[in-house]
């Protein structure tokens, strides 16, 4: 890999001090990196790595294995033990100090800017019980209102469009309905799908960002009801979202302010999960007098949600939980995995908001 010197690994501790700087001053990597330095990535990106027809991780994944054939390469002409140590000592940082500077170059800086949610003028609060019933009360109804026009009869929905369709739809509602939360995001990103068929859920992993590729990528097995909000989940991420709850609310405000049905549908049904999964935790007596309100139709989409979830189990469900919550925290997102969770607090908070307005 790197044969002579240890650049890479300097300019990996360097990008680490700047992370520690830019932790200090959110105000200024928002300033700085977020809304000047980024998008410039984001849209040389969506102009030449985003036009190919196929996912870009796999040339990711071919440059990986072309530098191991190097690195076994070189180490082979090597004479000694020590000169082999030096040469796999050297090799490993450099290695990790790359990719620790594009992770943070391209993407990674954006952990540290001003929390999305404060951009928008949110303070999302825990919800009470009484709270948390009307919400999702609410929600249900505009679910009940909804479905009629997606399918007439009460058997789950499991076909909707295509995904090239889908996609384009997406992206083009994203763009369309940005200006709802004042973010002046730039760009077009795509969110592509991983094959082979299955690979994703069974790491643990429903939809990724991929920041060395700059585009996002989802499980063609997720079912037809999610993939609508778990692509506008991701491409919030392409957009330099980070946090999990934040990603999640942006999608959500994107799919229910949509003129599309589906789109709409599809994000409501992602909150209203939450939404039962916290009624569920607070009462469960409440829940299970809550269930029998909900409408066949709607209780059949969840149950195919369920089956469809079920079929395919992640290898090791706690590892890839832990790792990923890891993760999150080590990048400055205290709540780790709990970030997903936070999506009816700030749903409850832009509601709110927006009775404030009316």
């Amino acid at each position: 890999m790197f044969k002579k010197n240890w650049a890479w690994t300097i300019l990996g501790l360097m990008a680490l001090f700047v992370r520690y700087m830019a932790s200090q001053n959110p105000e200024k990597t928002e300033e700085l990196y977020s809304r000047s330095f980024f998008p410039g990535i984001r849209n040389l990106v969506d102009l030449t790595l985003a036009k190919l027809p196929f996912p870009t991780v796999y040339l990711f994944l071919a440059s990986v294995l072309f530098f191991i054939g190097r690195y076994f390469y070189f180490l082979l002409k090597k004479q000694g033990w020590k000169s082999k140590t030096v040469f796999t000592i050297r090799s490993f940082f450099n290695l990790t100090g790359a990719i620790v500077f594009f992770f943070l170059v391209l993407w990674g800086f954006n952990y540290q800017r001003v929390p999305i949610f404060q951009q928008v003028g949110l303070t999302p609060k825990a919800l009470n019980e009484q709270e948390l019933i009307k919400e999702v009360e609410l929600t249900r109804n505009i679910l009940r209102q909804l479905r009629p026009n997606l399918q007439e009869d009460t058997t789950a929905i499991e076909e909707t469009l295509p995904y090239p369709e889908l996609e384009k739809l997406v992206r083009s509602n994203i763009r369309e309905n940005l200006y709802l939360l004042g973010l002046n995001f730039t760009g077009n990103p795509r969110t592509k799908l991983f094959y082979p068929s299955g690979f994703m859920r069974k790491m643990g992993i429903l939809g990724i960002y991929f920041p060395f590729t700059g585009e996002s990528y989802i499980d063609p097995t997720l079912h037809a009801l999610e993939k609508p909000f778990t692509v506008a989940h991701e491409m919030a991420h392409s957009y330099g979202v980070t946090d999990e709850g934040e990603a999640n609310f942006i999608g959500w405000v994107i799919c229910s302010n949509s003129d599309d049905v589906l789109l709409q549908y599809s994000g409501q049904l992602r909150l209203f999960r939450y939404q039962l999964n916290d009624l569920y935790r607070i009462n469960k007596e409440t829940y299970k007098s809550f269930l029998p309100t909900i409408d066949q139709g709607i209780r059949n989409d969840l149950a195919s949600i369920a089956r469809n979830a079920e079929s395919i189990k992640p290898i090791s469900q706690e590892l890839s939980r832990k790792s990923n919550d890891l993760f999150l925290k080590t990048q400055g997102v205290k709540a780790g995995v709990m970030s997903y969770q936070q999506l009816p607090m700030l749903a409850f908070a832009w509601r709110s908001r927006l009775k404030e307005a009316s």
